[in-house]
């Protein structure tokens, strides 16, 4: 079998960047998987891509011919989950499964499922480790836990090599204009402080959250692709940048980023915490990630910079 990875969601804000990562850091070749664009995106020209839909296992076969590697991103997004958590049952969690049953039958070795750091809760507060108890709260988090027990569960019986990346908060430059990203908090404070010179936070942003760029999450699926079995363990697997910060200073590193490249410093505005509100400590524990031996080496302000670049063009009507 080739050394092909499959990436559901490749067209996607963080399936784009990982792609980027795999084809441009390795021999691995790259298939994207979409509903909606079936050739080959300028920003990955040597990349394949293949038409495929979660709600149509029809199209599963196809996209996992001659594929080592399944790297599963594809699901509804935490809004369309609160609309609608009968279907992101259907798409997360059923959606998954199916396609997980047909990797395992086609033959592929690994399949990396990417779930996300709130299975454990909200707020995340206090030491959290793979060994932490979930209590998942939002659809979202709910479908991607239920997701992640069925990979866990083959990797177990020997079916296939089933990991779990629970990720904490990506952020960064998408890879194309098009990616559905602005509504996240990050990019959407640096498109407000270009299109506006005023980043307006909906809270007192006191609460800690862990950010991870989304250079070391597309490192890390590198890294997952060439890992050896032995290495895996029971495949589950924290994914986070080591640095718990409030959202109130990411803000300020955003107005600073603004600063040094743009010249300006942004207006802040934001409610004041109330007389009970409280910071709770973050830890989000990647020791079982290293152990393995991945190192973090993204740089958050150079991810801030490039974000605010493409905000500019956007802005401006612009290629990147």
């Amino acid at each position: 079998m080739s050394d092909r990875v499959l990436i559901t969601g490749g067209f996607g804000y963080l399936g784009g960047r990982i792609a980027i990562e795999i084809a441009h850091q390795s021999s691995w070749q790259v298939r994207l998987a979409s509903r909606q664009d079936f050739i080959a995106p300028s920003w990955l020209p040597e990349s394949e891509t293949i038409p495929f839909d979660l709600l149509k296992p029809e199209t599963f076969e196809s996209a996992l011919k001659n594929v080592r590697t399944v790297v599963h991103l594809a699901a509804m997004n935490e809004a369309e989950c609160r609309n609608d958590p009968a279907k992101a049952v259907e798409v997360n969690i059923l959606g998954a499964l199916r396609l997980l049953n047909v990797a395992i039958d086609a033959g592929v070795e690994r399949f990396i499922y990417f779930s996300t750091a709130h299975v454990y809760g909200a707020p995340l507060a206090g030491h959290i480790t793979e060994a932490s108890l979930p209590r998942p709260v939002h659809p979202y988090a709910i479908t991607h836990h239920a997701a992640e027990e069925f990979v866990l569960a083959a990797g177990d019986k020997g079916s296939i090599q089933g990991i779990v990346l629970r990720q904490s908060n990506g952020f960064g430059v998408p890879a194309h204009q098009g990616a559905n990203c602005w509504m996240l908090v990050v990019n959407d404070l640096c498109m407000q402080a270009v299109r506006d010179k005023k980043l307006v936070l909906r809270s007192s942003g006191i609460q800690q959250r862990d950010f991870i760029t989304l250079d070391d999450a597309g490192r890390a699926v590198h890294h997952f692709l060439n890992l050896s079995r032995e290495d895996l363990a029971d495949g589950l697997f924290n994914l986070g940048g080591e640095c718990s910060m409030t959202m109130l200073a990411m803000a300020q590193r955003i107005i600073k980023c603004c600063h040094e490249m743009l010249g300006y410093e942004p207006q802040l505005v934001r409610p004041q915490p109330s007389s009970d509100e409280v910071s709770l400590d973050l830890d989000y524990d990647i020791g079982k990630l290293k152990r393995t031996g991945f190192e973090l080496g993204g740089n958050m302000d150079e991810e801030i910079k490039q974000t605010l670049k493409m905000c500019i063009s956007l802005q401006r009507g612009s290629k990147v």
